[in-house]
């Protein structure tokens, strides 16, 4: 039902692009990414690799490296969307090496930007970013962070754990957050080659779901790092990491409406289909007034991802209680939408196959894979923080 009547043509071209790469290059493989554990070696390469062959990688950046859109935020959340449909954790893959990094990058010195953008978009390597601690996650505070840079005349020497990183296993460069030195209050923000010295990734994180997005903890002891891999100034890492987050958190929000879209059609296909009571399920009111609502709450969800990159493709700098929204609301509408496809298929939708026929449907996955699009990337209590500070005032909520 859905129509891009205000979207630029450019991103109603790319939404087909998107959508073919990711049935041929991801959709083949998706349902092996949601179920097998984590590990090195199940990295998703291929469809990673797959979609940037496809040119996806390509779309955050301008034309000296890649597709040079007019409104790349647009364009990455856009196939964001496209790739949760048929996996939430590619999503969430796709939203790190596509959205956050890319973003850090914009602080980076060129010539490590001309080093380092062109593997980012063929897929040669994958990247990291990393910012949660084991005591701190949405609290981004210099005081809450452990993972410390002494500044000394050969570089960077860093020192801490980073938890809960994406790729972080297979990756070969990570943006970093840490304390500006012991008892500073201030953060700074590091690219750090994965390969030095002093580094260690952690075993991968067994998840309930999110299978595709693997996770690690980052060790760093002693690590060496360059004056050259300052990202942005000494001090400032907390508003690089922000600018970054602000902008994964809207592609999050798109990621949700891929769930929320998947789950509908999922949900509408059986009511179509099953028959209770001599008709169709979906000749009960009630599912007809449900799914109604869920529409129009998809369309809703969509409008906001859409409007907050919009926002942030027009260099609006107080885009954040749009990209909050989008977040919370996106997100909230895929677990909610989910719930109710498990309930329309029944038992069928609760299981992950029946032993005698084969018979298997997506939503054991997607209920495991949605839960963490409320928690990731800000939770969505915060995110509602944020819009109460902007609509009540930060001098009544803090």
């Amino acid at each position: 039902m859905t129509h891009d009547v205000w979207l630029p043509d450019e991103i109603i071209e790319l939404r087909l692009q998107a959508r073919s790469a990711v049935e041929k290059r991801l959709a083949p493989f998706a349902r092996e990414i949601g179920h097998r554990e984590e590990s090195a070696d199940s990295f998703p390469w291929s469809a990673f690799r797959g979609l940037a062959d496809e040119g996806m990688f390509a779309v955050p950046f301008g034309p000296e490296y890649g597709r040079g859109l007019q409104h790349p935020m647009l364009g990455t959340c856009t196939v964001t969307e496209e790739i949760a449909y048929h996996s939430s954790s590619m999503a969430g893959v796709y939203d790190g090496q596509c959205i956050l990094v890319p973003q850090t990058l914009t602080y980076a010195s060129e010539e490590l930007r001309r080093q380092l953008i062109p593997e980012l978009i063929s897929g040669q390597t994958a990247f990291s970013f990393a910012t949660t601690e084991p005591e701190t996650s949405s609290d981004l505070t210099a005081e809450r962070m452990h993972t410390v840079a002494a500044d000394t005349p050969a570089g960077y020497v860093v020192n801490g754990r980073k938890r809960w990183i994406t790729n972080s296993i297979v990756a070969g460069w990570v943006s970093v957050l840490v304390r500006a030195g012991a008892g500073s209050d201030r953060a700074t923000m590091l690219l750090i080659d994965l390969s030095s010295p002093g580094v260690r990734i952690g075993a991968p994180d067994l998840k309930m779901g999110h299978r595709g997005q693997i996770t690690a903890d980052i060790i760093f002891t002693d690590v060496l790092v360059p004056h050259a891999n300052l990202l942005g100034h000494a001090g400032n890492g907390l508003s690089v990491a922000l600018s970054a987050l602000v902008r994964g958190r809207v592609g999050i929000g798109a990621a949700g409406v891929g769930v929320a879209q998947a789950a509908l059609d999922l949900a509408v296909a059986r009511l179509r289909t099953r028959h209770v009571f001599g008709g169709p399920l979906g000749a009960m009111q009630h599912w007809q007034f449900t799914m109604a609502q869920r529409a129009t709450e998809i369309e809703c969800a969509r409008t906001l991802y859409q409007k907050a990159a919009t926002l942030l493709d027009r260099g609006d700098r107080n885009a954040e209680p749009e990209a909050a929204m989008a977040k919370a609301y996106g997100t909230r509408l895929a677990n909610d939408l989910i719930r109710d496809a498990i309930q329309i298929h029944g038992a069928l939708g609760f299981a992950r196959q029946v032993g005698e026929t084969g018979e298997s449907v997506r939503l054991e996955e997607m209920y495991r894979d949605a839960k963490i699009l409320e928690i990731f990337e800000g939770a969505n209590e915060l995110q509602q923080w944020i819009v109460a500070r902007q609509l009540i005032g930060r001098d009544v909520t803090g």
